[in-house]
């Protein structure tokens, strides 16, 4: 009886600029992350495999460090997995980092948080070198105004008010750590840290805060909104190309959640259907 070859699991970190994507989720057509990554994978090994991530990705928004994972039976060193991979992989798609984990690691159930920065150029005039990864909103947006407004996303809410009417999440409560504006005009950022999203959750957030900021929306709108969970007390969803996923938490191995809270997850699993 031969004996069945032993199966490498690895989470890698990946970056990409999502302006030539259809998101993350495999699609048959449309050209996306995980698609790639699985061509690449093939072209590089000859081997088939599955890539999962934490989060699944709109078109157009963009990742610095987004978490992904694939299993192998080929045995292979870490450093072959970023260097190889890569050289098979397009230039707007890059593997920055790779480390061997248990076989009962999940990416998505096993993360802790999750932190995006949402770009903005605040100028009358549009700046070419930044169409790609910045909303532009040529009125003058109240800094201040939208900072004090921001606090009041932090800590646990019903955030029903700020996800996508095609948002199948099963619970609409989410914990913000932290909600930050960032720099001055030109160039805003808005910094969102919390521990799950819903979907255009982020988005929503934003496109309210610049409602606030322009001064269209009162500075209670979020509070307003947060109580009430209607979709029409918050502002507009802002466009995905000035959304990034910044970096995905995780625990130490082998101590990261419970395995009844893994359970509950799986039965839950509209918890999260996107994360942007």
């Amino acid at each position: 009886m031969d004996d069945a070859p032993e199966r490498q699991r690895w989470l890698a970190w990946v970056s990409f600029d999502g302006t030539g994507f259809s998101g993350f989720q495999r699609q048959d057509g449309p050209r996306t992350v995980a698609g790639e990554l699985e061509a690449g994978w093939q072209r590089w090994l000859g081997e088939s495999v599955t890539v999962r991530s934490s989060s699944r990705t709109d078109a157009g928004v963009h990742a610095r460090r987004m978490p992904v994972v694939v299993q192998t039976e080929r045995q292979l060193p870490a450093k072959a997995i970023v260097l190889g991979w890569n050289h098979a992989l397009p230039e707007d798609l890059a593997i920055q980092q790779a480390e061997a984990v248990a076989d009962d690691f999940h990416v998505r159930h096993d993360a802790i948080g999750k932190r995006y920065v949402y770009r903005i150029w605040n100028a009358r005039a549009r700046d070419p070198r930044r169409r790609l990864d910045h909303w532009h909103v040529p009125v003058p947006l109240d800094v201040e105004r939208m900072a004090r407004a921001a606090t009041a996303f932090v800590g646990d809410h019903d955030f029903a008010a700020f996800r996508a009417a095609t948002c199948s999440a099963l619970s609409t409560r989410r914990t913000m750590r932290g909600v930050e504006i960032r720099g001055r005009a030109p160039a805003i950022e808005v910094v969102v840290e919390g521990n799950a999203f819903l979907q255009n959750m982020v988005r929503i957030m934003v496109g309210t805060l610049v409602a606030i900021g322009r001064g269209t929306l009162a500075e209670d709108a979020i509070v307003r909104a947060l109580g009430s969970g209607a979709r029409q007390d918050a502002g507009l969803t802002a466009p995905a190309l000035g959304l990034e996923l910044d970096e995905v938490f995780y625990g130490p191995h082998g101590a990261r959640q419970g395995l009844e809270h893994k359970k509950l997850l799986a039965r839950l699993e509209g918890l999260e259907p996107s994360a942007d």
